[in-house]
């Protein structure tokens, strides 16, 4: 396989509190990458510092034919070359309000890589068809249900064309009966062949879906491997220990 990102020696520290200390893991073009862990183990920094919405302090970074040393301070039009290459999608949607469904879709293609409307409307509704939204083109975000605002944060990530697309607990602000279906849409981008880096707080899923595991905790991976190894037969005590809270009632 070949590798699509590297992550060497990744820190991140938010005033005294180091969050990341010593970062190191690898992701194969076309794998699905799950990162579990407890709440403020640095999960979501993890996943921010991929697309450089968080800056890291140190470490070097390669996504794709972008590589960046963050000890280095780089220069925004790099740290732009770099953010392109991967598409986030929130935990809370941030949709544009005041904007349809296809609007929003557009909006990066259009006026971040400055494709032509028509180009980017048909590979819009494309890709809101794939994901069972294609009769949604013309509603506001206010008209969609929680699961169905997911999934055109999915879409406007993936109308970038990245290269790798990264979701920071995609079903963690939707009620229950609203996860299974961006779950869903998930699943068939993996069986795609899509690169993906979720953080998850879903075991079943990331035991289905990824290629490999990263447990961290306190700042650092404690556990890594095919979820076999990590979820079914974990060797860690931390990770034990976690997963063991997760199935108590």
């Amino acid at each position: 396989m070949t590798e699509l990102i590297s992550v060497q020696g990744l820190h991140k520290a938010f005033g005294d509190l180091d969050v990341l200390r010593g970062i190191d893991f690898t992701v194969d073009e076309g794998t699905v990458t799950a990162v579990i862990g407890p709440s403020g183990s640095g999960k979501t920094t993890l996943l921010r510092s991929l697309n450089a919405l968080d800056l890291p302090d140190a470490g070097v970074i390669r996504v794709a034919d972008s590589t960046i040393d963050f000890s280095t301070r780089p220069q925004r039009e790099a740290i732009a070359e770099y953010r392109a290459q991967s598409g986030f999608v929130f935990q809370n949607h941030n949709l544009f309000p005041h904007k349809t469904v296809m609007e929003n879709v557009i909006e990066g293609p259009v006026i971040v890589q400055k494709r032509p409307v028509a180009e980017a409307t048909a590979d819009a509704r494309a890709l809101l068809d794939s994901v069972g939204l294609g009769d949604r083109l013309d509603s506001y975000p206010s008209q969609l249900s929680g699961g169905q605002q997911q999934r055109v944060g999915i879409v406007r990530a993936l109308a970038m064309k990245p290269k790798v697309l990264l979701l920071d607990e995609p079903t963690s602000a939707l009620d229950p009966e609203l996860v299974g279906g961006v779950l869903a849409v998930i699943k068939d981008l993996a069986s795609q062949g899509w690169t993906m880096v979720v953080v998850t707080h879903e075991i079943a899923f990331a035991r289905k879906v990824a290629d490999q595991v990263l447990f961290v905790d306190q700042g650092v991976i404690a556990e890594q491997g095919p979820p076999s190894d990590v979820i079914d037969n974990p060797t860690e005590e931390r990770t034990i220990q976690f997963l063991r809270r997760l199935t108590e009632v």
